[in-house]
């Protein structure tokens, strides 16, 4: 979603770090020319303003503190990456608990924000950590929002409440207020309850709403809004804000392709937190909101935090543990090895979604946009066609080995020489890695044959400007890679 502006920070940035000692003059360009992208990008301009002074005040203190052989592209670059943290609202928000259970949670928002599957989503997130959550079905007024709430609950394995069919059909105040005492009764400690929206905010929605509101008294409710609504989101969200009231903002469909301005400035024009966001039609995608993650991928470095979290659920302990030695060891990584990183990478989803946290992703669009996924496929294909030994070296793999494991896999001979190129280009890429010159990955993972590499010359730190491109010929695993 923010790939545009991301793109344009990074070049300002680019530019910058390209002139050395700063003038009063480099600010004040680099600040006009950050507030044009962000107003391209769909944020609303008293953000935008607030945001541009503190950067252009804060800069022009900081100028005359820098030493020259400082790098004072970066200490502004620290400075904007501090301001865009505080305006997505500062710091991640938990849910508050109940003291006495169960949490209850009331989401609210207009009809096709998503509430129902973001319902499910939540309870899924919540049952994954341990607690046991029940949803309750409050919307009795669009057509079959009953039976998907069921359907979606069924699918995470959720019990759901829902004693009246929908359809225009009983009364959701009522509803609600059962729901709360049944899960009491079964001893669950959280209730998720769905409720009706309407296509845009009216008198009768607010109603309904503040009126399960009072019946159930929520420790939280959420507003979901749609990301890709750009300025109605905001002017939606403080109008419930102001008629209904919410504690903290779910941000859906963040993996559109719309401008972006309402995640940057939803947090700071309702006072209210954003506290989750939905980035995909599956169940799986979803996760806690994290401000200065997501200043850190608007500015280019990436999100290997969210990308090593997902790592660490999806890769056994052992076989990272194993992989740790032997890359600390200097042992070559083979193709049983990445037998079962692909398998495990399967586990987290969207390929080109987990290459897009990597730090300096934004250089290679072009190749995350266009990796084929049926290709992870065909790969494993062709190394589970290899005995083990022939996984663990290459050098066996003659004519007749190759033909057997093309026809084994289903490929051709000449997909099987492809692989073994680029897998011997991509052990040269982890001997880099293991020496310092490559970009940071979480522990236990590497990138597999035929993926794109993010820009070599060391992963940026928190904080820290990606590095630069280099030149094609600057780098030949790469080169290789890219073939």
């Amino acid at each position: 979603m923010f790939d545009a502006l991301s793109s344009k920070i990074s070049g300002v940035f680019g530019s910058l770090r390209n002139r050395g000692k700063l003038s009063t003059g480099d600010i004040e360009n680099t600040a006009a020319e950050i507030r044009q992208a962000l107003l391209e990008a769909d944020v609303a301009l008293p953000v935008v303003d607030q945001f541009i002074e503190k950067v252009r005040t804060g800069s022009l203190e900081l100028l005359p503190t820098l030493q020259s052989g400082v790098n004072q592209a970066q200490a502004i670059f620290e400075l904007v990456n501090k301001e865009l943290t505080e305006i997505l609202g500062g710091g991640a928000r938990r849910v508050r608990y109940a003291k006495n259970p169960p949490t209850v949670i009331m989401l609210a928002g207009l009809q096709g924000a998503g509430k129902t599957t973001l319902a499910a989503k939540l309870a899924k997130f919540y049952k994954d950590q341990g607690d046991t959550p029940i949803l309750v079905a409050s919307d009795l007024q669009r057509p079959n929002a009953v039976k998907q709430l069921q359907v979606v609950g069924e699918s995470v394995g959720v019990p759901v409440f829902a004693p009246e069919p929908g359809n225009g059909v009983g009364n959701p105040v009522q509803v609600a207020r059962d729901g709360v005492a049944f899960a009491k009764s079964k001893l669950h400690n959280m209730v998720i309850v769905d409720t009706a929206g309407r296509l845009g905010v009216d008198e009768d929605l607010m109603m309904e709403a503040s009126a399960i509101r009072d019946a159930i008294n929520p420790n939280e409710i959420l507003f979901v809004v749609d990301a890709m609504i750009g300025q109605d989101a905001v002017r939606t969200a403080e109008a419930f804000r102001d008629g209904v009231g919410f504690d903290g903002v779910v941000l859906t469909k963040l993996d559109g392709d719309a401008r972006g301005g309402a995640a940057l400035s939803i947090a700071s024009l309702t006072g209210r937190p954003i506290m989750f966001v939905s980035t995909g039609e599956k169940i799986a995608d979803f996760d806690i909101f994290y401000p200065e993650r997501m200043a850190s991928r608007i500015l280019g470095m990436g999100d290997v935090a969210t990308l090593a979290e997902q790592a660490q659920k999806a890769f056994n302990p052992d076989t990272t543990k194993k992989l740790e030695e032997k890359f600390a060891s200097g042992e070559d990584f083979t193709l049983e090895d990445f037998l079962e990183q692909i398998e495990a990478m399967s586990k987290m989803g969207n390929m080109g979604k987990l290459l897009g946290m990597l730090p300096g992703a934004g250089a290679m669009k072009k190749q995350i946009d266009n990796f084929d996924e049926s290709e992870i496929t065909r790969t494993k294909a062709i190394v589970q066609s290899m005995t083990p030994a022939e996984r663990r070296d290459l050098k066996l793999l003659n004519g007749s080995r190759r033909a057997r494991i093309a026809t084994g896999s289903g490929r051709a001979v000449s997909d099987v020489n492809k692989l073994v190129e680029k897998f011997t280009a991509a052990q040269k890429m982890m001997k880099q890695l293991r020496g310092g010159k490559g970009p940071a990955l979480p522990p236990g993972m590497a990138l597999p044959p035929g993926m794109p590499l993010p820009a070599m010359g060391g992963a940026p730190k928190m904080g820290q400007m990606p590095p630069k491109k280099k030149s094609r010929s600057g780098n030949p695993a790469k080169r290789a890679l890219e073939s």
